[in-house]
């Protein structure tokens, strides 16, 4: 198979989807869905097939966007058998450009500027070299996106050289709430129906970057990373500040926790070879709305946690472990000083009155119902749609304020530790080969990987888990039911503030990899690309899996 020549379009492509500013939660994401929607407009095919090309605004989101989808039917071959090529069209924000701003989504200005300014050398050199590109979103992901633009294009042009069909997902909200995808499985299942597709194969073009300092290697990868935000809400005893050792502030628990869980390798996950990096801290805050002398009544800590192979049931189960752990520890030194400072004051010294204790939200939930049933169950429910009101609180305060409102039914206030999630959980996939389409799939990538490498001096490198958060965890789904009712039951939004249809997924079940330009410094100032592998290694890569995944 012969290479593409295909940097000049695609480099076209970029450029055109980089000049939109489309940050996410900004009205540009609607502009950028609408210019794509009338670039695919223009192409013969869709002139001539419009119900092929669809621009659809998202479901149940607060903000009014879209996605843009189409598909070729190819004619070498009639066969039900699909590859859908996927990516965002959003941006994280430019706020870091600073002075700059004004050029950050216009890469030729951009580069002049830079010029003028101190960079780091490696950027200046690649800046000088002429075969980068600097700007917001040319790395994440819109010269991926140009990708797969550029062989939708050409297939639509040739659709006589494509066996089976090929569909076209560019989604809005992927660097928010992945409302964009989410809605698009709607979309996507209908004309499965409809027009009798067997979704074969998903190609995800989201950035690649080096894994460490010196790495030079290019990296493709076989199915995602997961992704929760266990949190916990933290109780103490309140006290007069002068007064200390009569209470327990939940803030010294908060604390002890934290540096339970935070960079932990027990809690890194290993599976296939490769392993997450440990939980971090994301927040960490008591919840007292302004100053007072009193010790804080609660806390509330959440922490990113990656998983390759755990599922989120197996994770709670973990964290329990860690937060009595945490828990005694804290206890512990409370006592300690506790009795330190008795002997040094002449003060009595008191025993502690308090046990850890650690229960899930689904567990405390269950408890109340069990107690105070229909009351209960009422009064929570009318406190979640008053909350909603509250356009402010985003999922996550959202979810702790649910649990504080639940942990006033409960009788004994000693203190305690609710764990429960309070955000969107990211599915992991595990892409080992189990079905034939995941065979099929795995087969191609390290095909064309091997067709592709001689015309590239860079190793290229199949890994198995793509390490950053993409839309790639909403087209299949690898965990059980048990594992998806731990989030469903362990979120307090769930069902008001936040609602995923993983059915919707698991109904789907695409094996996913992810094939995307390389660069540097994504999310930041000096965000860029190297235009040789993005703009003609990617859409070779590309292209030849389809090819391969089609084949009858």
């Amino acid at each position: 198979m012969e290479m593409l020549n295909c940097r000049e379009k695609t480099l076209a492509f970029t450029k055109q989807l980089v000049n939109i500013e489309s940050i996410v939660n900004t009205n540009g994401e609607k502009v950028i869905a609408h210019s794509l929607y009338t670039l695919l407009s223009s192409f013969p095919y869709f002139t001539e097939n419009c119900g092929q090309l669809v621009i659809e605004q998202t479901i149940d989101d607060e903000l009014e966007r879209y996605n843009v989808l189409a598909f070729v039917k190819g004619t070498k071959r009639k066969s039900s058998r699909t590859v859908i090529l996927m990516g965002h069209m959003d941006t994280v924000g430019i706020d870091d450009f600073n002075q700059l701003r004004d050029a950050a989504c216009d890469p030729d200005q951009l580069a002049d500027l830079f010029r003028k300014e101190e960079l780091p050398s490696g950027a200046k050199e690649q800046l000088e070299s002429g075969d980068w590109m600097f700007g917001r979103g040319v790395l994440d992901m819109k010269s991926g996106l140009a990708s797969h633009l550029y062989l939708l294009k050409y297939y639509s042009d040739h659709p006589e050289e494509l066996e089976g069909n090929l569909v076209f997902l560019a989604e809005c909200d992927e660097e928010d709430g992945s409302h964009g995808v989410l809605s698009a499985l709607k979309t996507l299942k209908k004309w499965k129906d409809e027009h009798k597709f067997h979704y074969a194969a998903a190609i995800n073009a989201d950035f690649v970057s080096p894994r460490f300092e010196g790495d030079t290697n290019r990296y493709i990868y076989k199915g995602t990373v997961g992704k929760l935000l266990p949190s916990f809400f933290i109780t103490g005893a309140e006290t007069h500040v002068g007064s200390c050792f009569e209470g327990l502030d939940p803030n010294f628990l908060a604390a002890e926790l934290t540096r339970q869980i935070s960079y932990n390798p027990e809690l890194s996950n290993e599976a296939l070879g490769e392993t997450t990096v440990p939980p971090v801290s994301l927040k960490q805050t008591d919840l007292k709305p302004s100053y007072t002398v009193q010790t804080a009544l609660s806390a509330y800590v959440y922490y990113n946690f990656f998983i390759h192979s755990w599922s989120p049931k197996e994770v709670l189960e973990k964290l329990r472990k860690q937060a009595h752990i945490a828990f005694s520890n804290a206890l512990s030194s409370f006592e300690q000083r506790n009795r330190q400072f008795a002997e040094l004051s002449g003060e009595p010294y008191a025993e502690l009155p308090w046990q850890p204790r650690i229960y899930t939200y689904e567990e405390m939930h269950r408890m109340l119902m069990e107690e105070y049933g229909q009351g209960y169950i009422a009064h929570m429910d009318a406190f979640k749609e008053e909350l909603l009101l509250d356009k402010e609180l985003d999922t996550r305060m959202y979810a702790a304020r649910v649990v504080e409102e639940a942990w006033k039914w409960m009788k004994d206030k000693s203190p305690a530790m609710i764990l429960f999630y309070s955000s969107l959980y990211s599915p992991r996939i595990e892409l080992s080969g189990k079905t034939e389409d995941e065979r099929r799939l795995i087969d191609a990538l390290d095909q064309a990987v091997e067709e592709i490498q001689p015309s590239y001096p860079h190793p290229i490198i199949a890994k198995n888990f793509f390490p950053y958060i993409s839309d790639m965890s909403f087209i299949a789904l690898s965990d059980d039911e048990a594992g998806i009712s731990a989030v469903t039951d362990n979120n307090p939004g769930w069902g008001t503030k936040h609602y995923v249809e993983y059915s919707d997924i698991r109904e789907l079940n695409v094996p996913v990899i992810n094939i995307g330009p390389y660069g540097l410094d994504a999310h930041k100032k000096l965000e860029r690309m190297e235009m040789k592998y993005s703009l003609e290694i990617v859409p070779n890569l590309t292209n030849r899996v389809i090819q391969q995944v089609l084949k009858g």
